[in-house]
Formats: C-alpha cells, sequence, structure tokens
C-alpha cells in the first residue's frame, strides 16, 4: 500500500454522523481544479445573532485522513460554548490531503498550502460571518496536522494570533535537501530547488519571520513522554523557541503515546482556554496605537 501523497477530495459524512453544530460542505479551488470538502461548526447562536461576528480555529488532520476529522475536537468546543466556559467560536475542518504535510509540491500535483491560505480561508471569510483579521484565527492540529500548522504559522505569521501543536513533528526540513535523492522524500515532493526546502523549514521561517511572531503569535506545542517518534523534533523546535526568545507553552504529557483522544480526555477542561486568551491578547494588540 502507497504511504505517499494522495487525495480524494470530497469524502461525504454517512447519515447522521456529523456532531451537533456541524455541516459538511465544499469549494472550489483554482489550484486543484476541483471541489473540495470542509466540515465547518457553527457555534449555538450563530443563526440567531445575525449581527455577530465569530472568530475561527482551523484544526488541521493527520496523515491519511481528511475532513471528516476533528470532532472529539468539536464536542468539547460545542459543551464549553452551552456551559459558558468559552464564547462563540466556529470551527472549520479542512481536507489537505493524505501525506501532504500541508505543503505545495514543486510540480503542482498536490497544492494544500495554497488549498489553504489563499482558498480556504478567504471562502471562509467571504462565506460566513467571521472576525476576518488575526486577532479572529487560530490555527491547530495533530499529527501531520500539527506539523503543517506550525509550518502555516511560521511562514504566514501574520494570519493567526494563536498555534497549538499536538504532537506533530517539527522537521529541519531545509537539511533534506539533497539533488541525488529525487526519487525520495522529500526531495520527490519539493523538487530541485532548494530554497523550496527553506520556505518549507519551520525553523527557518521562524528566523525570518521573528519580528512578526515574537509577542504577536502565541504558541503552544504539546506531546506525550511515550510518543518518541514526534517528541524529538518537538524538543527541538521548543529550544529554538528559547533560543529566539518567543514566549510559548510547552507540555509533555507523561505516560501518553501518539494518540489523540485520550490526552483530549485528561485536559478536555481547559482544552481551548489557550485559544481564547490569545484571541482576548490579539484583540488588546489591535486596540494599542
Amino acid at each position: 500500500m502507497s504511504t505517499g501523497p494522495s487525495a480524494v477530495w470530497v469524502n461525504r459524512p454517512a447519515a447522521g454522523t456529523l456532531p451537533n453544530g456541524v455541516a459538511h460542505r465544499t469549494f472550489h479551488s483554482q489550484a486543484h481544479g476541483a471541489e473540495v470538502g470542509y466540515c465547518i461548526y457553527q457555534p449555538p447562536d450563530y443563526d440567531a445573532d445575525v449581527d455577530r461576528r465569530y472568530p475561527v480555529i482551523y484544526n488541521l488532520h493527520g496523515a491519511g485522513d481528511n475532513e471528516l476529522h476533528g470532532f472529539d475536537e468539536v464536542a468539547v468546543l460545542d459543551a464549553g460554548i452551552r456551559n459558558g466556559r468559552w464564547p462563540p467560536i466556529m470551527m472549520v475542518m479542512p481536507n489537505g490531503g493524505k501525506r501532504t504535510f500541508f505543503k505545495d509540491s514543486y510540480d503542482g500535483r498536490f497544492m494544500s498550502e495554497t488549498l489553504i491560505i489563499r482558498e480556504l480561508i478567504p471562502h471562509i471569510d467571504r462565506r460566513y460571518r467571521t472576525i476576518a483579521a488575526r486577532r479572529g484565527r487560530c490555527i491547530e492540529g495533530h499529527s501531520m496536522g500539527g506539523r503543517g500548522a506550525t509550518r502555516l504559522a511560521m511562514k504566514f505569521p501574520h494570519l493567526f494570533c494563536s498555534l497549538f501543536n499536538l504532537a506533530g513533528n517539527v522537521p529541519r526540513t531545509a537539511a533534506h535537501f539533497d539533488p541525488t535523492k529525487a526519487d525520495s522524500y522529500p526531495n520527490n515532493y519539493l523538487g530541485p530547488e532548494r530554497s523550496n526546502y527553506v520556505d518549507n523549514d519551520a525553523f527557518e521561517l521562524l528566523e525570518k519571520n521573528l519580528g512578526a511572531i515574537k509577542g504577536r503569535l502565541r504558541i503552544q506545542m504539546w506531546c506525550g513522554t511515550r510518543d518518541r517518534a514526534h517528541l524529538t523534533t518537538i524538543r527541538d523546535f521548543h529550544q529554538a523557541l528559547l533560543a529566539t526568545g518567543v514566549d510559548h507553552t510547552y507540555l509533555e504529557i507523561e505516560a501518553q503515546g501518539h494518540a489523540k483522544k485520550p490526552i483530549i480526555d485528561l485536559y478536555r477542561d481547559v482544552w481551548f482556554d489557550y485559544h481564547v486568551e490569545s484571541m482576548r491578547r490579539a484583540a488588546l494588540l489591535e486596540r494599542e496605537p
């Protein structure tokens, strides 16, 4: 079975499987010349409070998954909004393709960064009553989604006020550039130009965009202590954040592996506190002269 990048761009949910407040919809991607699916959660008062605009959390899926993901997080968010723990927030669950790591391929076959940044976010801001500004956008993900969310936040820090990486590898992509290995990943995905590897390296992007990140993008990184396949690079990026003086929250969760739901169940009461506080602080920054 192939483990390389692939995509089924629209995945219809079975009847009765979508959580409270979630709809499955599609939009047209110019980059792919195809309809692409996404799921969207709208808080309970969205239809009634027609003058209100809402912040959005973009929740990116893991490898092999699609837009029918993130429902554990939605259940926690919906319950927290209903009991007054968190203010009304929307959540968008995109389809970024399987094992694309939310990057554009050099040959144009998979344009997952373009899909999210240049197509989906503008589509959501046009179609829904969003707060279409940095103070109203958060990005997060688990595994491949956490890795993708981290790189996208480092590359486009002006778009987001909060990043949550849950167990997502943060590799030094530029170090893997090797023209002699054109048939193996990441060279077969990013192509023959070294600049493409630098442009997809979260460490390089952190340095490049430090002025827009430091003091403006809040970063939270969690990983289980038994998740050895991901913990090493997450620790590495944690050290890079410390070295550059970027304030962030870092947590290694004792005895937890890579599975997402057990970690959510442990921390469900505070799961969205970080994003909410990030949005509050970003709104205050916007009001400063």
